[in-house]
């Protein structure tokens, strides 16, 4: 008998302790490290509480003796910072938190402690000492609405990091010994073993093909894995800018620099035309054309795919983030950092068309801050931003496809050769290609404002303002577009494409070069007023005015439309008198809306003496002034500025692949393909909030919240002149073929969340969230898929989805795409001892192995998102495909078969005459389902350096989550719907990764 044998129990233990040590093995995807340093006229100050907020989620740090503070892994999205300290004012500020990759290096936030008047320092005297039991105060957290213009979707909460124990942490030195919040001994200049002025680190952080699992493959085929590596280093160094006899007291510095080298594997998987279907004869030469450059076939799977290939991406960065600030006397400092960001990458598509993406973007701000006494500040601010990009299409300069075939009407620029963009009924793969664009964005803002400390109130009251620059070289379709559903045959789309009869057709260029610029104010005043120790009102006003956007040499087209749509006219910002209607407009062709005042209060409420409980309400209205760019840049391609055409075949006015893309004398449709109300509204949400939060028995925490949203001046978007399929135009001489965006939709959201949470003690602290909500609205942006998701249309539609029934908009209310109904996010996190004796259970060498280890793990569920039917016809008269909906039938929908979830037998043609039954995101998408783990640990190799290393594992388990479902209807060819792809996953989430970070700090 072998030693192995004899020794089952090993086995056993090793496959147990493999079984941990994978579960111990954690990260929270998508989030990116944000930290700062605390200080009181320049010193470091340790201990000092910083709360970060978004909505219902919290995270708490505390400063190290150096007043350095960190949250590795805040997840993405805008944050209020808040950072607390006794006998110092509370300092507040938000910010945005971008994706870890790419993005720039957060160079850290610098706060600067003010010390508060003397006879608030007695009142809280006063209050520590006569507190019988460390509880969480009133007013450390005065509720703060999240910032949405319509309801929004939270983000799920990230709670690994949360600890929120506020005195518990700063006061209890068993608590600090056995958490990674110990506080150091000494404060200031007392410090003990701090030789060096500088800080600084060096960190890689690492991840290879062979650590990651292999990328699900949708077709079932065994698709060879590519091998890839993903490497970033990271270098830091801040410290005072000393020269002997020249700058003996220089400012204080801080440079980070990040390089990153990536090449990412993906799989891509679709349909393309059979052997059959290539055999197919006679062919039209164009098509025979297009039809090259589809792959041939390579696999055979139930859910439909047959073709699956692997790619590889690169994409390379170089960003720097530096701060510099110096005080100027007892009353002065000046400070402020600059950024840049490098990417370069390159994206490839099923067709293997490789695209570069080239990106640089830089910020710059200066600020000065004046101390006029005790407790008047003064700080003046000024930032500069400036992104510019570059794509650069596979087939720019290479081959200019249009003009070899004999396709008349696309742009002859070299920028923008290539074919033009095919979409199938049938599910057949979309043939595309990116557009050439070399777009420069710039922004000056300058931020004067004042704080006021008096008393129990803490005023702040200021100004901003914007002026933004969009630039852009890019045109917005050169090389045009055909839907194939087989409407011109009669018996399939794949019919239509070999006579060379596409269904619709759109095409839009000229006028490449557009200079937006837009002026944005704002003015608020806001007052902390600390009534009594267990209630604190937090009230404010806000007024904000986004100035409709401009172009440089007023080269912005609207339409300029009579009573009920019966006729319709251009109007130039050049000359902006409507000829129909006699109106005069602005140089924006938008009429302002200067309305958007937004009070805001906020209450925190201690009701019952020696208790736990706290109440936290608030209230406030927020509005969107970012609404009009992408109207805009839609207004500066529009005839006769640009050459553009919106139309689909008839019998009267058929369309081919040689001249579908020019104008015919036979058409009725207007030359114009998008039109928007001169009196848009900007839109707004109002939200309120109320949260009831109590302490438990054995460290538990208890937080119920209610959450309410009302949006306002939605987006919606129409075709007008439109009318169902199987009937006679109702109105030929009226124009068609735009679309009209208005300001008139609405929106709701409701939410309820149960949280249970376990504090930090002794190195362990765990969290349960569960929320319940309900998000309804009848917004196409908020109603976001349908045609814009399937991509299976001839217009832009970005912004969002284009109502069915332009004359019963109220049809589109339904499910907000981002409705999670369930959602449950659980966290635990377990730190093994440290600080104060250390060693954990053990003493000796296993006590030093042992201590100090951050195991942490997340695990998300979640119901299905909303996803809309589309029956993929043209709407009649509109020259679009996919704004129709199918009718429902009685037959179960989530009964699919062979791969497919979704049942087709669900849906069927509209009635003609009729517009479609089924509810626009109707369909419950697949659930979601996360579970990310990471271990970490800090080495402390000497006084001043310290060695961190962690190992991060997204989908530890490997576990195949799918992202959405194949919703599309095709119209029937011998009664039979000719789409194999209705119901089966279009894509799914990404499998198990791991990844290694190692820091050097000194």
């Amino acid at each position: 008998m072998t030693q192995s044998a004899s020794r089952p129990w090993a086995h056993k233990y090793l496959r147990t302790l493999c079984a941990l040590l994978c579960l111990a093995i954690a990260s929270i995807a998508h989030a990116a490290e944000q930290h700062g340093q605390v200080t009181f006229n320049n010193l470091p100050v340790p201990g000092v509480t910083i709360t970060a907020t978004q909505g219902t989620k919290k995270f708490t740090a505390i400063s190290d003796q150096q007043g350095n503070y960190i949250f590795p892994d805040l997840p993405n999205g805008t944050w209020k910072i808040q950072v607390e300290m006794s006998f110092f004012s509370t300092l507040t500020q938000n910010i945005t938190i971008a994706p870890p990759s790419p993005g720039m290096i957060n160079p850290g936030i610098k706060w600067e402690l003010k010390m508060l008047p003397l006879d608030q320092v007695l009142a809280q005297t006063k209050v520590i000492h006569t507190e019988t039991k460390p509880t969480v105060t009133a007013n450390a957290t005065t509720p703060t609405a999240p910032k949405p213009t319509t309801p929004e979707a939270p983000h799920p909460p990230e709670e690994a990091q949360e600890s929120n124990d506020g005195f518990l942490v700063n006061g209890s030195s068993n608590n600090a010994a056995t958490s990674p919040f110990t506080i150091a001994p000494g404060f200031g200049n007392t410090r003990k073993g701090v030789t060096s002025l500088y800080t600084g680190g060096l960190g890689i952080i690492f991840d290879n093909s062979a650590l990651d699992a292999r990328p699900y493959s949708l077709s079932g085929l065994d698709t060879p894995k590519s091998s890839y590596n993903l490497f970033t280093a990271v270098a830091t160094i801040g410290g005072p800018i000393r020269i002997p006899h020249l700058l003996p007291r220089g400012p204080n510095f801080f440079v980070a620099y990040e390089w990153t080298r990536n090449d990412n594997a993906y799989t891509l998987t679709g349909i393309v035309p059979t052997l059959a279907q290539r055999s197919i004869t006679p062919i039209d030469p164009i098509a025979q054309a297009l039809l090259a450059l589809y792959p041939l076939p390579n696999t055979v799977s139930d859910n439909g795919y047959n073709y699956q290939t692997g790619v590889l991406a690169g994409s390379d960065q170089d960003s720097m983030q530096s701060r510099l600030d110096k005080s100027i006397g007892r009353r002065d400092e000046l400070y402020g950092n600059f950024g840049f960001q490098s990417r370069r990458s390159d994206n490839a598509s099923l067709f293997h068309f490789h695209d570069t993406t080239d990106t640089l973007g830089m910020r710059a701000n200066a600020n000065w801050q004046h101390r006029l006494n005790h407790g008047l500040f003064t700080t003046v601010g000024y930032s500069f931003t400036r992104f510019r990009t570059l794509i650069n299409p596979f087939f720019a300069g290479r081959s200019n496809f249009a003009a070899d075939n004999s396709i008349q009407g696309t742009d002859q620029s070299p920028t923008d050769w290539g074919p033009p963009a095919l979409v199938f009924s049938s599910g057949i793969s979309s043939l595309y290609d990116s557009e050439s664009a070399f777009n420069r964005n710039r922004t000056d803002a300058i931020s004067p404002s004042v704080e006021y400390y008096r008393g129990r109130h803490n005023v702040t009251a200021g100004v901003d303002f914007r002026r933004q620059e969009f630039n852009y070289f890019t045109q917005t379709d050169p090389r045009g577009t055909f839907v194939f559903n087989g409407i011109a045959s009669g018996v399939s789309d794949f019919t239509d494409f070999i006579n060379g009869t596409p269904d619709t057709s759109s095409i839009a260029y000229g006028n490449p070069d557009k200079y937006l610029r837009q002026s944005v104010y704002d003015a608020y005043a806001t007052d902390d007023w600390r009534i009594k120790p267990e209630l604190t009102l937090n009230a404010g006003v806000r007024w904000e005015y986004g100035a409709p956007i401009t172009e440089l040499k007023n080269r912005l087209v609207n339409l300029d439309v009579a009573n009920n749509f019966s006729a319709v006219a251009p109007v130039l910002a050049s000359d902006p008198i409507g000829s129909l209607t006699g109106q005069h407009y602005p140089n924006s062709l938008l009429r302002p809306d200067r309305s958007a005042v937004e009070p805001r209060i906020g209450v925190s409420w201690r009701p019952i003496p020696g208790s736990s409980l706290v109440i936290r309400a608030g209230y406030g209205i927020y509005a969107d002034t970012s609404v009009y760019q992408t109207t805009a840049l839609q207004l500066a391609t529009q005839s006769p500025l640009s050459n553009t055409l919106s139309t689909n075949y008839s019998a009267t006015c058929p369309l081919t692949l040689a001249t579908g893309l020019v104008r015919q004398p036979c058409t009725a449709t207007t030359p114009n393909t998008f039109a928007v109300d001169p009196d848009f509204r900007v839109g707004y949400a109002q939200t309120w909030q109320v949260a009831l939060q109590r302490d438990l028995p054995f460290a538990l925490q208890t937080t119920v919240t209610y959450l309410g949203i009302e949006g306002a001046h939605g987006v919606q978007e129409f075709l007008p002149n439109t009318y169902p399929l199987g009937v006679t135009n109702p109105c030929p001489s009226c124009p068609s073929g735009f679309s009209y965006r208005s300001s008139n939709g609405g929106s709701n959201r409701q939410a309820g969340s149960l949280q249970l949470r376990r504090r930090l003690r002794s190195g362990f602290t765990a969290s349960a969230l569960y929320t319940f909500s309900k998000s309804i609205d009848d917004d196409s942006v908020l109603g976001g898929q349908g045609a814009a998701a399937t991509g299976a249309t001839t217009q832009d539609t970005s912004t969002g989805s284009i109502a069915q029934d332009w004359l019963n908009l109220r049809a589109e209310r339904g499910l907000s795409t981002f409705d999670q109904r369930h959602l449950l996010v659980s966290s635990i996190q377990y730190t093994s001892g440290m600080g104060i004796g250390g060693g954990t259970l053990f003493s000796g060498w296993r006590g030093r192995i042992l201590k100090e280890w951050t195991a942490s793990a997340q695990f998300t569920a979640g119901s299905g998102l909303p996803e809309t039917p589309v029956y993929l016809a043209v709407t009649p008269g509109s020259g679009v495909t996919g704004s129709i909906r199918p009718d429902r039938t009685s037959a179960p929908l989530y009964a699919g078969s062979s791969g497919h979830f979704l049942n087709a037998a669900a849906y069927t043609a509209p009635q003609p005459g009729q517009w479609g039954t089924a509810g626009r995101d109707s369909i419950t998408g697949p659930g979601t389902f996360t579970f990310n783990a990471s271990l970490a640990r800090t080495f402390r190799i000497e006084k001043r350096y310290n060695l961190d290393v962690r190992v991060d594992a997204t989908n530890i388990l490997n576990h195949v989550v799918y992202s959405s479902y194949n919703t599309t209807i095709a119209p029937p060819v011998n009664g039979v719907y000719d789409n194999p792809l209705f119901g089966a996953p279009t894509s799914a989430n990404g499998m198990r990764t791991l990844q290694t970070t190692a820091r050097l700090r000194f």
